[in-house]
């Protein structure tokens, strides 16, 4: 038994009293510590930063590895100085009452999926930034649905991978360079521990491809409700090169691709099986996992005497498949030989010709000259499929069309579920306080109804100015320490490390942008015309300040040069002092801006952004979204709640989209965005930029949340597939 696991039994046996009361106070730190739940709960935040808040921070908020760092006795110690024994009972009762919780929405809503739960596949998770298994919007979007589902009670399993080192640390040269460092992840210091069969037995899975078994281990995180189940290969049995395939995300060349999604997919439902799970329902979260179907093909196959085509059916009756991006580079795509090399043994148990495994990742089957993709299997083996905007909806039918040559594109049916986000995981403390006091008892219970959020028009306009100035003043103070931190690591003068601690003024508009540097997102098009925007930073009345952190592919260069144009804005003393670049961005420094910032920006090359949600998590904390309309900003902005850059209408030429989208930026932001912002009151309120604080909050805050999207999923999707109602996505 592992010491996760044990810390749920809490008995204690003969040991002496003051050993009993030591040993069961840590099983219960360690019991919430095991259990992601408490990455969305505050008070248990700072219930383990109150044990040593230095070394909180310097494990990255991880409460596993702190716990480490205690014995019984001496957490018993730090509990009594720090009066944390009623806390940590307290929150120990929550957990269990939780957890046992029959009364939930799901219960109600979708009880057909207590039999049969749906299984949700993604090839990243985005949970907290102790546990890096992600690397930016997908993975936290994934991170956030199956809390959600946890919240709401929805019987939901999810498969990953586990990266032993993760995505990538971050840093930059003298030159602004973008350098990338890979670290080892300690197991030991997870919220993990081995998936084990029903006879307690822990789980190994293999997949065949032509050249031998790919074996792999299968962890278990506990979040909330949900259980998550991640594939390692690092296990005896493997190649070389097989060991190393799981250990860094979205690295290496195709051939690693392909079978990371291969162990993703066909791995994932063999983990499934040796648990002993039968879902009715199975969600592949984007084409990386798009492999799975035909495992559970196979298996319909041997084990129910069905025909391939029959098979097909069936399983495609079940399957939900979502794509996130309009960006053809987004959409992975293999070549014939690596599709045999690595498929040949399934689909001999298939009993499908080369041709006609090729065929079903082909929008023309017998087109020899094309790719293998893995988002036309994903729709192909699906028969419920969404994209992720109501933008994205019409882009994805456009783009996919060529699979229903006999539709109109209205009628391809693909639909959308707009993304929305985790409010617990991304609200801050002090705007919940704020809430708690002015909205309905219970109202964090009922966050997707819009009548809960209306009573933010009833806040004294001060108050919500003064919370926002508060979390406005902790990202200024995250941001400098960061920053200094950067220059220390670089080797620069105490001048420039004391210059550093000095960035940014909190009575300044500060606009923040934080996300993956894909060039299509276009960070440096605020530096379009670089003398203009040294004009409004240096404004002697309405000044303007910006914060930009994000990360590029390692092999994406230009992407790296948009981060170096940035980033080397500090050595021009027109923007030393008012534009910084926080390196290293991951869920703690996004946590940091989206709940600070006065204003997010977002400008991508309209239609390219498929939803984005970091602009939603900025609703919640009283910011302000100043973005292009495309993703989830073109059906939420309604004129009063927010900034739109541009119509909504591009240009054939790039080159042309792109002038007048960054002269837009210029006019939305010298005549709307900072004169709002400058005029104050004789209080010195600016009133009109409160009121659209409020109506940001009132009109997107329940719309844009992950309750209400995967709520949106089980309505729509799960309780459908898992009924067996037929859906026409016929590919006749």
């Amino acid at each position: 038994m592992t010491r996760l696991e044990s810390a749920m039994d809490l008995d204690t046996g003969a040991k002496s009293e003051s050993n009993v009361d030591a040993q069961t106070l840590y099983d219960k730190c360690l019991a919430l510590a095991g259990n992601l739940w408490w990455t969305w709960h505050p008070e248990l935040d700072s219930l383990f930063r109150d044990l040593d808040p230095i070394r909180w921070r310097q494990l990255d908020h991880n409460p596993v590895a702190l716990l480490r760092e205690f014995t019984p006795d001496r957490l018993s110690q730090r509990a009594a100085e720090m009066v944390l024994f009623s806390r940590i009972n307290y929150a120990y009762r929550r957990l269990q009452e939780y957890l046992n919780d029959g009364q939930t929405w799901a219960a109600t809503n979708a009880g057909v999926l207590g039999a049969a739960p749906v299984a949700y596949f993604s090839a990243e998770f985005g949970i907290h930034e102790s546990i890096p298994i992600y690397s930016g919007g997908l993975g936290v979007l994934s991170g956030d649905h199956i809390k959600s589902a946890s919240g709401l009670g929805v019987p939901l399993v999810a498969i990953g991978l586990f990266y032993d080192q993760g995505y990538f640390k971050q840093h930059l040269d003298d030159e602004g360079w973008q350098h990338e460092e890979y670290l080892d992840t300690k197991v030991e210091n997870l919220p993990i521990e081995p998936a084990r069969c029903p006879d307690g037995e822990p789980i190994t899975v293999s997949v065949e491809t032509r050249d031998g078994k790919v074996f792999a281990k299968v962890w278990l995180a506990r979040v909330g409700r949900v259980r998550l189940y991640l594939l390692d290969c690092d296990v005896d049995g493997n190649s070389p090169e097989d060991r190393e395939l799981t250990s860094r995300l979205y690295g290496g060349d195709e051939r690693t691709r392909i079978r990371q999604e291969l162990m993703l997919g066909v791995g994932g439902v063999k983990a499934l099986r040796a648990l002993g799970i039968r879902p009715g329902v199975y969600h592949l979260n984007e084409g990386h996992s798009a492999f799975g179907p035909l495992e559970v093909v196979r298996e319909r196959m041997h084990h129910d005497g069905m025909t391939f085509d029959d098979a097909v059916r069936e399983v495609a009756q079940q399957t939900v498949f979502t794509t996130h991006t309009p960006v053809p580079a987004g959409h992975d795509r293999f070549s014939a030989d690596m599709v045999e090399e690595h498929l040949g043994p399934l689909r001999d148990e298939l009993g499908i010709s080369y041709e006609q495994m090729l065929g079903l990742g082909r929008v023309e089957p017998q087109n020899d000259g094309e790719p293998f993709c893995m988002t036309v299997l994903g729709l192909k083996l699906s028969r419920r499929a969404n994209a992720v905007s109501q933008l994205h909806g019409h882009i994805s039918r456009r783009m996919w069309a060529h699979l229903w040559p006999w539709r109109v594109e209205e009628e391809i049916p693909i639909g959308h579920i707009t993304n929305g986000v985790h409010v617990q995981s991304w609200l801050a403390g002090q705007m919940k306080q704020l809430y708690d006091r002015h909205f309905p008892q219970g109202w964090i219970e009922r966050m997707g109804e819009p009548d809960v959020w209306q009573d933010i028009h009833g806040v004294d306009p001060g108050e919500l100015w003064e919370t926002h100035n508060t979390l406005k003043t902790l990202l200024l103070a995250f941001a400098r320490r960061r920053v200094s931190r950067q220059c220390r690591r670089r080797g620069e003068s105490d001048e420039a490390v004391d210059a550093a601690r000095n960035v940014l003024d909190p009575n300044i508009l500060t606009i923040g942008f934080g996300r993956r540097f894909a060039t299509y997102k276009r960070a440096n098009l605020i530096m379009s015309d670089i003398d203009r925007l040294s004009d409004m930073v240096n404004d002697a009345e309405r000044p303007v300040q910006f914060i930009f952190a994000g990360k590029a592919h390692p092999k994406d260069e230009p992407g790296k040069q948009f981060v170096q144009s940035i980033a080397n804005l500090r050595h021009d003393p027109r923007f030393a002092h008012r534009v910084v670049f926080v390196e290293d961005y991951e869920i703690n420094v996004c946590r940091h801006m989206v709940r600070g910032v006065d204003v997010w920006l977002n400008n991508p090359r309209r239609p390219l952004e498929a939803s984005g949600t970091s602009g939603q998590k900025v609703v919640l904390n009283g910011g302000l979204n100043c973005s292009i309309l495309d993703g989830w900003w073109a059906e939420a902005y309604n004129g009063a709640n927010g900034f739109a850059i541009g119509s909504g209408i591009s240009h054939t030429s790039d080159e042309i989209t792109d002038k007048r989208d960054a002269e837009s930026l210029y006019q939305t932001l010298e005549n709307e965005v900072i004169a709002t912002y400058y005029d104050r009151d004789l209080d010195g309120l600016p009133r009109g930029w409160i009121k659209l604080m409020m109506n940001s909050i009132s009109t997107l805050a329940w719309r844009f949340s992950a309750h209400r999207m995967v709520m949106d999923y089980t309505r729509n999707s799960y309780v459908p597939a898992a009924g067996g109602l037929s859906c026409d996505m016929d590919f006749r």
